[in-house]
């Protein structure tokens, strides 16, 4: 693309005339940025967007995992690995996870996203193997349980989104945005199940060292552009495709920074956007907290942040705190309390 358009996106109750729904969300806008390789190119008027883009700007996002993309969502995180950042072996036994599982969709979680393998800067990779034993046996405890949420598996690997939908999984969550293994793409579309596809740069071994970008913003919206025509070509349609920009995957806290001031751009690729930066390493350097546990406060202004741009899908680890800060923006935004 020679021009991008970063809408301006507002929440404000009173609109001017000529104002457009963002995602058919909460969120409104009646000018973009235009970006371009060379800098900023100033404000234009939505309705000077081209009509393809503007399309995409405002369309009402399908629902994901049955759920509503007109409001906000909470994704609740559930490792069950050994070694995860903030969490690690906390909830590696499934009488563990099952017990988190219910504690998050008691909090207010509109789906949880299991996961087998830590993708943690340094992280080494997990054997397909192994990975199904961690994940299949708590799908399976809470899908008996009768929890009525949705479930995601949260894996690179086509061998355990198999086993993990056959085992009640409705969504996969791959942080590789089907490049890391060539028949994952396959597996979902077979399913037609909904995918989240996430920008990483390397593999979470290296994928901090020295991050480069010649524009992260653009660089990152080009390779999801890239990644979602590749799904459709796999038979994965648009309607069933989140993407998330993959806050500290091959990342500075500069490069995260920037993303995270340019959400609204993400909204041009027609799909629910995703934000996973629950706990992560930049909110440390930033608040100066180097313990993961204790960074919740820093995770929900990143989230407010977010959703004043209209980001739909939140992923935290913390779903009772993020809960109550989402209605008090509700309440706050829009006079909606009960």
């Amino acid at each position: 693309m020679d021009r991008y358009f970063r809408p301006v996106a507002m929440t404000d109750p009173i609109r001017p005339e000529g104002a457009l729904p963002l995602a058919g969300g909460w969120a409104w806008f009646s000018h973009a940025e235009v970006l371009t390789r060379e800098g900023s190119g100033g404000l234009v008027p939505a309705g000077a967007i081209p009509s393809a883009v503007l399309d995409r700007l405002t369309a009402a996002r399908a629902p994901f995992a049955g759920l509503d993309m007109a409001a906000p969502r909470l994704m609740g995180v559930l490792n069950v690995t050994p070694d995860s950042f903030s969490d690690g072996g906390l909830f590696a036994a499934p009488a563990a996870a099952l017990d988190q599982a219910r504690a998050l969709a008691a909090a207010g979680a509109d789906l949880l996203d299991v996961g087998g393998e830590s993708t943690r800067p340094g992280s080494d990779p997990v054997p397909a193997a192994v990975e199904v034993g961690r994940v299949v046996p708590v799908i399976r405890a809470i899908r008996d349980a009768g929890l009525p949420v949705p479930l995601s598996v949260d894996t690179r690997k086509a061998e355990v989104a198999g086993a993990a939908l056959a085992a009640g999984a409705e969504v996969v969550n791959d942080v590789a945005a089907l490049t890391h293994d060539p028949g994952l793409a396959s597996v979902v579309a077979a399913h037609s199940v909904p995918v989240v596809l996430m920008h990483a740069r390397g593999d979470p071994k290296t994928m901090q060292d020295d991050p480069r970008y010649d524009d992260v913003l653009l660089d990152v919206y080009d390779w999801l552009a890239a990644r979602v025509a590749a799904a459709e070509e796999a038979g994965i349609p648009r309607a069933r495709i989140a993407i998330d920009p993959g806050i500290g995957f091959g990342k500075t806290v500069a490069h995260n920074l920037a993303l995270l001031r340019g959400l609204s751009l993400f909204h041009g690729l027609g799909c629910p956007v995703l934000l996973g930066a629950s706990r992560k390493r930049f909110i440390g350097a930033v608040a100066g907290e180097p313990d993961a546990r204790q960074r919740g406060p820093g995770t929900l202004a990143v989230m407010l942040a977010a959703l004043a741009q209209g980001v739909q899908l939140h992923r935290v680890h913390d779903i009772a705190a993020a809960s109550q800060a989402l209605r008090l923006w509700q309440a706050v935004t829009f006079g909606d309390h009960p």
